[in-house]
């Protein structure tokens, strides 16, 4: 594995999360701003064309970069932070341990910024439990593709379990108890980026 792997999950991720704008913005209206998936589909658009220039660097931490500077909120600077964390961990190139290990320093990197931890409705709730799936996959020796799909399956369900959870971090947190029946769109947002993941890793 090796900076074209991360190059092709980006871009993987960017179609993801376009074609996906609009069911996050509908759960971004519900408990939130509503502006999660212009933001987050504005942002990818922007590493797209980061990495169409060239940049110097590995492409997780180009596109870490261009995600904080570029994408407002929290998510820009939370998904920016976990990426920009991913690259700076990462080889030239890699083993899926190594991968597996670096997903890992994103999460981390994730609970610092953020202050979070699982069961606050956040989009820890699916990249914890991915990264968890996917060590243990690792552990048991399993190759990418069905490692990186069980990291995926385990973040749809994370975010899926979030919609009974009473938000505690957020612009959610504010509606109490009214958070509850709800999807959060960060944990969601965060499901299809790990499912373009899977879907390069079956590729790969």
């Amino acid at each position: 594995m090796d900076a074209a792997f991360c190059t092709a999950w980006l871009e993987e991720a960017a179609a993801a999360v376009a074609d996906g704008r609009e069911r996050l913005t509908a759960l971004d209206s519900a408990i939130g701003d509503g502006d999660h998936g212009a933001n987050l589909d504005r942002g990818f658009s922007e590493v797209r064309q980061a990495l169409a220039a060239g940049g110097a660097g590995q492409p997780l931490t180009v596109a870490g970069v261009t995600l904080i500077r570029k994408v407002g909120g929290a998510s820009g600077p939370l998904f920016g932070s976990a990426l920009r964390a991913m690259g700076k961990a990462l080889p030239a190139e890699f083993t899926l341990a190594d991968f597996a290990t670096a997903f890992q320093a994103g999460v981390d990197e994730v609970v610092r910024l953020g202050k979070a931890e699982e069961g606050d409705k956040t989009m820890l709730d699916a990249l914890g439990p991915a990264a968890r799936a996917l060590a243990l996959a690792v552990r048991e020796g399993a190759g990418a593709r069905e490692a990186l799909e069980r990291a995926a399956r385990a973040a749809r369900e994370g975010a899926a379990a979030t919609v009974p959870m009473v938000a505690r971090k957020g612009r959610a947190s504010y509606l109490g108890e009214r958070s509850a029946g709800h999807e959060d769109p960060g944990a969601a947002s965060s499901a299809m980026i790990v499912d373009a993941l899977a879907a390069v890793g079956a590729r790969w």
